[in-house]
């Protein structure tokens, strides 16, 4: 196979692709910086709310956890831009984007568990106790369906070579 012809219905070359994905991965990341960010950005707010004060154990521990997740899902959905920053010029796209991919794919996982930690905080301070992980592990699976067992299952479903990178 020549360098111009992938396999893959397109005709780019090694660096024309890794251009094309690195696009692609900045628009997802846009999409998932603003919503973490927007929901950081409100979590560090509570702690300094009269209500925390109150709050029990459990809760403080719960929006501990969550302001630790979404800090680490924040720095894992920014370093892909940090990591094209320092490596740029250096002739390693193709390496960059499976990097920012891993790292974009470890900030979505850890998303999930700061919206389902946020949401059982959330609910546990406004409901019954008893209703939080019926409430919950709906959403939760949602997510896991919407993110990933939907994608996952078009890739096997549409895709017809298993060795597909997993950027694509």
């Amino acid at each position: 196979m020549s360098e111009h012809e992938n396999g893959r219905g397109r005709r780019e070359t090694v660096d024309e692709r890794a251009d094309r994905q690195w696009q692609d991965l900045l628009q997802e990341i846009r999409v998932a910086q603003t919503g973490v960010q927007i929901l950081l950005g409100f979590l560090l707010t509570v702690v300094f709310t009269p209500r925390y004060v109150s709050l029990g154990s459990v809760e403080k521990t719960t929006y501990i956890l969550t302001v630790i997740l979404g800090s680490l899902a924040t720095g894992a959905l920014i370093g892909p831009v940090s990591f094209h920053r320092l490596v740029s010029g250096r002739r390693i796209k193709p390496q960059a984007v499976v990097w920012a991919s891993r790292l974009i794919l470890t900030g979505i996982l850890l998303l999930v568990a700061t919206l389902t930690t946020a949401l059982f905080l959330i609910l546990r301070v406004a409901t019954d106790n008893t209703l939080v992980p019926w409430l919950v592990a709906p959403v939760l699976a949602w997510y896991v369906l919407c993110w990933f067992a939907l994608p996952l299952w078009a890739r096997s479903r549409y895709t017809s070579n298993s060795d597909d990178p997993p950027d694509e």
